[in-house]
């Protein structure tokens, strides 16, 4: 498949899965950036990494990828600055987004800026659903744990019997506050594990359940059936990238076969950067040498590496020019699979360890050395 007809293919999918659009809303530290990552189970680090700036006060982030989101949210920042005016937000990306959810911490009671700015979306698009989340209630208790059952799961009102005052008091002031400006309401309190909260997504299903809710029906069941929208993606993502390993690995052994240590040859080891570019290119995700040089390192060196060579490819009988090739054909192979499982991953939202990467890399110089050796026979027969 060319990088034409995979476009042309990625694009049509794309076409036929319309994509939600979140519209979070809050001041900073209100639980925009937890929401996302509770949503989507990628690291805080990584979707700061994958922000896009779309206006002045306002960033995009699209999941899992840019060149393929299943979910895009737009986090709107700056809202306790005095000059914040939601005009250009409103012109932007008002009639783009699904759902609106306005983030505020169960305990900040001044959010008059917040108020303002949400008057003026509200009335731009009236029709828009808005979710109102209170976030951070052990705020309202400090000191203690979560109810062990939920009082907020399958009730009527958003005010039930059983809480503790102070957060009945605030819960009940902020609504009347935001009055008018949401239509529907959920408390949740999703915290760090190292917080020592036995329950760290505390209403988080609630959450999930609201969002799905409140989103047009369209929209609504693409997010449930997020998976079914990733498998014929990642299907055309394989049959790009298998050719481009097995192409540039075949190049490899090529340089490799010179009477001279093969890991010391410039070209090899230049196939290799290009093979992991073009692997980045295919999956929409930006690459840097900092990177390349951060993952290599997770692969073990290059002392390691030869070690690990010797182990994996003592059972091939050839020696000189033909171990060399042998060894460069595995290397790049198995450099190509580590990376494109890495992409993989990251598409998923999930940042792989070191440890899973050693893991997948060893894996795969077996499997090179098993491909190198069946090749070679098939061709001598």
């Amino acid at each position: 498949m060319s990088d034409e007809e995979y476009a042309h293919a990625k694009r049509e999918l794309l076409k036929k899965s319309p994509i939600p659009v979140l519209w979070l809303f809050g001041k900073t530290g209100s639980g925009k950036s937890t929401i996302i990552r509770y949503l989507t189970g990628v690291d805080a680090v990584e979707i700061g990494n994958g922000y896009q700036p779309q206006t002045k006060y306002s960033s995009r982030y699209s999941f899992p990828t840019e060149s393929e989101p299943i979910l895009e949210f737009l986090d709107t920042r700056g809202l306790s600055e005095a000059d914040y005016n939601p005009d250009e937000d409103i012109a932007s990306f008002g009639e783009e987004a699904h759902l609106l959810i306005v983030t505020v911490r169960v305990m900040d009671h001044s959010l008059p800026e917040v108020l303002i700015a949400l008057k003026k979306i509200r009335k731009s698009s009236p029709t828009r659903p808005v979710l109102l989340v209170l976030t951070n209630l052990h705020e309202a208790y400090p000191g203690e744990q979560h109810p062990e059952i939920d009082p907020f799961e399958e009730v009527s009102s958003p005010l039930p019997d059983g809480i503790p005052e102070n957060l009945h008091r605030s819960l009940e002031l902020q609504y009347k506050r935001f009055d008018g400006l949401f239509d529907h309401a959920v408390p949740i309190d999703i915290t760090p594990l190292y917080e020592g909260f036995e329950q760290p997504f505390f209403g988080g299903d609630r959450l999930k359940r609201a969002i799905i809710k409140l989103l047009p029906a369209a929209y609504r069941q693409h997010l449930i059936q997020m998976d079914e929208v990733l498998d014929p993606l990642a299907d055309l993502v394989r049959r790009q990238t298998m050719p481009t390993i097995l192409g540039t690995s075949s190049l490899a052994a090529t340089a490799g076969a010179v009477p001279l240590p093969w890991v010391d040859i410039p070209v090899v080891m230049g196939l290799q950067t290009h093979l992991i570019y073009k692997l980045a290119k295919i999956h929409g995700h930006p690459i840097d040498g900092k990177t390349i040089a951060k993952i290599s390192g997770a692969l073990g060196g290059r002392v390691a590496v030869r070690m690990a060579l010797r182990e994996a490819l003592k059972f091939i009988p050839w020696v000189g020019m033909a171990a060399n090739a042998a060894a460069a054909f595995a290397m790049t192979y198995a450099t190509g699979m580590a990376w494109n499982w890495y992409f993989t991953e990251i598409d998923k939202g999930h940042v792989p360890q070191e440890n899973e990467l050693k893991q997948v890399f060893e894996k795969q110089l077996l499997k090179a050395a098993d491909l190198w050796k069946s090749t070679r026979n098939e061709n001598q027969l």
